[in-house]
Order: structure tokens, then C-alpha cells, then sequence
């Protein structure tokens, strides 16, 4: 019996020894596999960049730049697929006269009330540009070309600046062939961000601000306000310009118009003299909670993913709406579901107030015409 015991003793031992061993090689093969993976993410982050081709200073075609930043490039080219609609936008185009048709005598007498649809994704901004009835029916001036086309730094070179913007835009567009482009935000030799429009470098000019002197962060805000901004055309030559040297809320900005004496066109209906306010998303994110928070526009519209051990800004350019875990969820620790739902309830609370107030317009141009036909002087109508 003694020996039996011992045997058995002896045999769990071994069995425990032998369990222990396999665990070891286990837990050795993990870390090696591991450390093999640390190694490889590693020196991937070190190889990208990739140093294929170098970059020339006038370099504007993506494919270009794609050999050395294929990641950057294979999501920006997603710019070009169509992700579908939210609520009220998205990259599924669709006219926006058809749907709120309140805009065509809202701008009527004005290219708008023509063709306005909502907009695709960058990849198209030449494209969907150069197809508008706006600039097939209207005589455009080349200012419109300023954040449409890669071409238009090389243009602005050629011609000047204000050249450029006065040249009728049917005169230019045989030389537009690209639209948004890595060089529109990017120095070619040092990837560092850049600005490359004059109307936004001239616009923090006169507001005493150095752009050249901004952090990172601030210039991940500043690429995206070189078009996401109102803007007006000043002069005979039709220079871009941004209203800002007020301030940029909608008060300071009407101030500066009023002070300006500046209209966009004469409403056919009201006679009244129009101000078309364009697409001021700086301007409303600038005085908004994000902004105050050191929010930029590229945190929410490229957040950062990660390939491998490599960290990049997401260049799918899209609705946050449709990549909420990353866009979102980072600052805002709530469940997508959550998240979602109070988006589209400042969103519909937002679509609502637009409703009412162009039903109120409307209205007053109703009564504008039957006080003008009744024979309301100008004077009285002011």
C-alpha cells in the first residue's frame, strides 16, 4: 500500500511538472508572439512614411503623394464612395430645392434657386462643380474656382491673385482637372499642415494672427476654414474675401456688411437688397462648445485609427455620424446608441427652427409684393 501511494504520488507530480512545463512553453510561445508583434508594429511605424518618390513642390495628383502615404491615400480615395445619408446629409446627393423647396423663392433671382444639392464627398468637388447648372446657366467668376479645383495655387501664380478671381470661370475651367488634393493642406517636403487659399491667410492677417506661428492642433482646424466658410466677392475684381474683421458670430457679421453697404443680389419677388450666407461652418464652430474646448474640425471628421503600429488621422472625410465610436466616444464616454440620439435631437430641434423661420420669410414676402402692388413706395417698404 505504501508503495502504491508513493507510485501515485509520484505519477501526479509528474502529470503536475509536466502541466506546468506545457504552460510555460505556452506562456514563452504568447510573449515571443508578442514581442515578435511589438517588433513588426515597430518598425512599421518607423518605415512610414515610405520614401518611394519624391514629392514635387507643384505635385497636386494624389496617386503621387499615394506612394509614399498609401494608408492617407487609400482613405482619402473613400471620399469617392457614396456612404449614404443622415439625417440631413450625408453623400447620398439628392436637390435640396426638391426637398425644401421654400429655397427657390427664398433665393429668387439668385443661381441657388437654380441647382442646390447636397454635396458628395472631396473627391468630387471639381466634378459636381463643374456640373452645376450655377455656373452652366450663371457667368461665375474664377473666385468660385478657389476651393474646388488642386489647380487653383498654380493658377493664382500665374494670374495674381485678383486676376484669378475676376477671370470669368468658363475662361479657366479647360484647366481644372482635380479637385481637393493632399497639397491643399499639406508641404510637400515636410507633411507639415499648410495653408495654400489667400482668402483665409488674408482673412487672419487683418485679424492679427499669424498662422504660420499656430500649433498642430489649431492648423487641424485652419486647412478645413480655407473653404468651410461664408465668404463674399468685394469689388470690381471679385476678390474672395471672408467678412470677418468684425468677428465671426451671424451679428458681427451682418455689422460688417451693413458698415460695407454690401449685397449679394436684389430678391425678384421683394425687390429687397439679399445677403446669401454661404456655408459658415467655421464661423458657427468658432463660437461653439468644441471649439472653447480645443476641438478640431479634423478630430471629429478625421479622427485618428490605427493600421498595425501605425496612427494616422482617418482621411475618409465624412459625417461623424457615421463612425461615432471613434469621432465621438473619445471625449464623450456614452454608449453609441446614446450619442446618436442626442446628435439627431439638436439636429431636428436645428432642421425645425429652419422650417419655421422660412415659412416666416415667406410670409413677409408675401406681404412685401401686396404692399408693393397696392402702391407702397420704396420708401415705405425700407
Amino acid at each position: 500500500q505504501i508503495a502504491t501511494r508513493l507510485g501515485g504520488n509520484l505519477m501526479m507530480k509528474k502529470a503536475i511538472y509536466g502541466l506546468v512545463f506545457v504552460g510555460l512553453v505556452l506562456v514563452g510561445v504568447g510573449i515571443g508572439a508578442l514581442l515578435v508583434s511589438v517588433t513588426q508594429h515597430q518598425t512599421e511605424a518607423t518605415q512610414y512614411p515610405l520614401h518611394i518618390v519624391e514629392i514635387g513642390a507643384d505635385e497636386i495628383d494624389p496617386a503621387v503623394w499615394g506612394q509614399n502615404f498609401p494608408m492617407h491615400y487609400d482613405r482619402f480615395m473613400m471620399t469617392e464612395d457614396n456612404y449614404g445619408a443622415t439625417p440631413y446629409g450625408g453623400s447620398e446627393p439628392y436637390s435640396k430645392l426638391e426637398r425644401y423647396p421654400a429655397m427657390i423663392r427664398l433665393w429668387a433671382g439668385y443661381a441657388f434657386s437654380k441647382d442646390h444639392n447636397e454635396e458628395r464627398g472631396h473627391f468630387y468637388s471639381q466634378i459636381d462643380q463643374a456640373r452645376t447648372q450655377r455656373v452652366q446657366l450663371v457667368n461665375q467668376p474664377g473666385a468660385c474656382i478657389n476651393c474646388h479645383s488642386a489647380e487653383t495655387p498654380q493658377l493664382i501664380a500665374e494670374l495674381g491673385w485678383e486676376e484669378f478671381n475676376h477671370t470669368p470661370y468658363n475662361d479657366l475651367k479647360e484647366n481644372l482637372h482635380i479637385g481637393s488634393t493632399c497639397a491643399d493642406c499639406h508641404d510637400p517636403e515636410t507633411m507639415a499642415l499648410r495653408l495654400t487659399r489667400p482668402g483665409l491667410i488674408n482673412a487672419l492677417e487683418a485679424n492679427g494672427i499669424d498662422w504660420t506661428k499656430a500649433s498642430r492642433q489649431e492648423m487641424r482646424t485652419y486647412v478645413c476654414s480655407q473653404c468651410h466658410v461664408e465668404y463674399y466677392f468685394a469689388g470690381e475684381n471679385k476678390v474672395l474675401t471672408f467678412p470677418w474683421s468684425e468677428g465671426m458670430n451671424i451679428d458681427q457679421i451682418e455689422t460688417y456688411y451693413t458698415n460695407l453697404g454690401f449685397t449679394d443680389w436684389v430678391h425678384a419677388e421683394s425687390g429687397a437688397s439679399m445677403i446669401k450666407i454661404q456655408h459658415p461652418e467655421s464661423e458657427l464652430y468658432s463660437t461653439g462648445l468644441h471649439a472653447s474646448s480645443g476641438v478640431a474640425c479634423a478630430d471629429c471628421h478625421m479622427p485618428y485609427m490605427r493600421s498595425g503600429g501605425i496612427k494616422i488621422s482617418d482621411h475618409w472625410l465624412r459625417s461623424p455620424l457615421t463612425n461615432v465610436g471613434a469621432a465621438c466616444q473619445t471625449c464623450h464616454n456614452l454608449p453609441e446608441d446614446q450619442l446618436e440620439a442626442r446628435i439627431t435631437t439638436i439636429q431636428d430641434r436645428t432642421a425645425e427652427l429652419l422650417r419655421l423661420s422660412e415659412e416666416a420669410i415667406l410670409e413677409a414676402i408675401d406681404t412685401i409684393v401686396a404692399a408693393r402692388t397696392a402702391g407702397a413706395t420704396d420708401e415705405q417698404l425700407a
